[in-house]
């Protein structure tokens, strides 16, 4: 079973900015390459904070209304030197959290819903920006299509990792959902079959109706005294 990781998932030649960029330079990074952040690098090429579409507009909404009709902005204290930055130094949300190529896409999920971010700086050993991934990037495992899932669980799943005969369990595959429905050898295995499936790259849900032939799960009576 082959799972793709984030260096799999990542996109590669990322834009990213100096802690000296401008405002204007970094809103035009963004519009060019039709992105909504970008990552603040120091001389190393080490991520050191993220400048976001949101970073750009918590400035805009800190200003005055030119036209004077509404009331004038009162930030928080802790927001007032970002309104007033001018510089991705200034601007970025630091520190960055970022990812390692070899994480696994829940790895990568998780550490996302954590920190409620949208994307992770990926990075290498001496933690040179390498990527970025996004949620988006990590919801392409679910746009697999049924019958690679198919072939997966039923070649690599059922025959070669438990060594179950060839049509001993029915595989269907439908939007990613999966059906079982057979017989195994042993009870036991029954919820090692369906964790497994439900670790193939694209599964949304695992359905089991699985018979066994013999119960290894039960404990033999007390021998009487």
């Amino acid at each position: 079973m082959h799972h793709r990781n984030v260096g799999d998932l990542m996109t590669k030649g990322v834009v990213s900015v100096r802690r000296d960029t401008s405002f204007k330079d970094i809103a035009k990074q963004l519009t060019e390459h039709e992105i909504t952040a970008v990552p603040v690098v120091d001389d190393d090429g080490r991520p050191v904070g993220v400048v976001s579409e949101a970073d750009l507009l918590r400035k805009e909404a800190g200003l005055l209304d030119p036209a004077g009709l509404l009331p004038p902005p009162h930030p928080r204290p802790q927001d007032r030197a970002r309104i007033d930055a001018t510089t991705a130094e200034g601007l970025m949300s630091s520190p960055v959290v970022v990812a390692r190529s070899e994480w696994s896409v829940v790895e990568a999920a998780r550490v996302m819903e954590r920190h409620n971010v949208k994307r992770l700086p990926v990075v290498d050993e001496a933690g040179r920006l390498v990527g970025v991934v996004s949620r988006t990037d990590l919801l392409q495992l679910f746009l697999r299509r049924d019958h690679a899932i198919l072939e997966e669980i039923t070649g690599d799943v059922l025959v070669r990792t438990l060594g179950l005969a060839p049509g001993a369990v029915a595989v269907t595959v439908t939007d990613g959902k999966v059906s079982l429905d057979g017989v195994v050898d042993r009870r036991s295995l029954i919820p090692v079959v369906t964790q497994l499936c439900r670790g193939v790259d694209g599964v949304v849900d695992v359905r089991a109706r699985l018979g066994f032939k013999a119960d290894d799960t039960s404990r033999p009576a007390a021998a009487p005294r």
